[in-house]
């Protein structure tokens, strides 16, 4: 039986990448999936694949950054499906790169939103229905940037290191009520943008992929497997941890 067979899930910045692969993994272990994502279009895309492969799923459009439309997305989920019992936290957005000192501070500000505070604020509405209604998992999706510094990164990778603790600090607070939060720290991904950044630095492309022990790119299918593993009972003793699925890359 699939091992998350009965269960209702989320998965935010699901339309594509990471986000999908975690959607449809979820899926084919059985989840019903409220796949949300801030285009439409490809949020219909993800659940179109699920579907076609034999799982249930439906499509929500929200910014995930907008605290009313995250308690919409909750209530979306538990109308859909009846309740909420695995969440998946991976809408991320960085809006700026380079030397700290260029950054301006509407730009730092918009990265904290979009990959830090957007994590707290799903949190905060899938906690308060998983505490009233028996717990359930949650997971959220750092970054190895978050892991020893990342130059010329610095807003995304001091976001990342906040979904660290805010991980770690709320798994100790939920702990004894049922609720497991963990986080998942991904490597480098072979996603739509990461391909797109390889075509364009085909030199930096081939550094990235030796920095792994492994000498090769992730998949995000891999990530999802991590997220799995994380969300169903063969995790259960498991809570306040980041698991790194990073090719060996944070260990060199």
């Amino acid at each position: 039986m699939a091992e998350l067979t009965g269960k209702s899930a989320l998965v935010t910045g699901a339309g594509v990448g990471i986000g999908r692969a975690i959607a449809c993994a979820l899926a084919r272990e059985g989840a019903s999936v409220l796949v949300v994502d801030f285009n439409g279009d490809t949020a219909k895309d993800t659940v179109d694949l699920i579907l076609g492969a034999g799982g249930t799923a439906t499509a929500h459009v929200a910014d995930v950054s907008d605290e009313g439309r995250v308690a919409q997305m909750v209530e979306a989920a538990v109308d859909a499906f009846g309740g909420l019992q695995v969440a998946c936290n991976s809408a991320a957005v960085s809006r700026g790169s380079g030397p700290i000192h260029g950054f301006t501070r509407e730009v730092f500000d918009q990265t904290l939103a979009l990959c830090l505070t957007n994590t707290f604020l799903c949190m905060k509405y899938e906690i308060a229905h998983m505490l009233e209604h028996g717990g359930g998992s949650i997971v959220n999706i750092s970054s190895n940037a978050s892991l020893r510094g990342q130059p010329y990164n610095t807003a995304y990778a001091a976001a990342k290191s906040g979904v660290n603790l805010l991980t770690k600090s709320s798994a100790s607070e939920y702990g004894h009520k049922g609720i497991r939060i963990n986080a998942v720290s991904p490597g480098v991904i072979r996603t739509p943008g990461v391909e797109r950044y390889f075509d364009e630095q085909p030199k930096i492309a081939e550094g990235l992929k030796q920095a792994a022990a492994m000498r090769r790119l992730g998949e995000p299918e891999e990530i999802a497997e991590a997220v799995c593993f994380l969300a169903s009972d063969r995790a259960s003793f498991i809570t306040g941890q980041l698991l790194s699925v990073d090719g060996g890359a944070a260990v060199k």
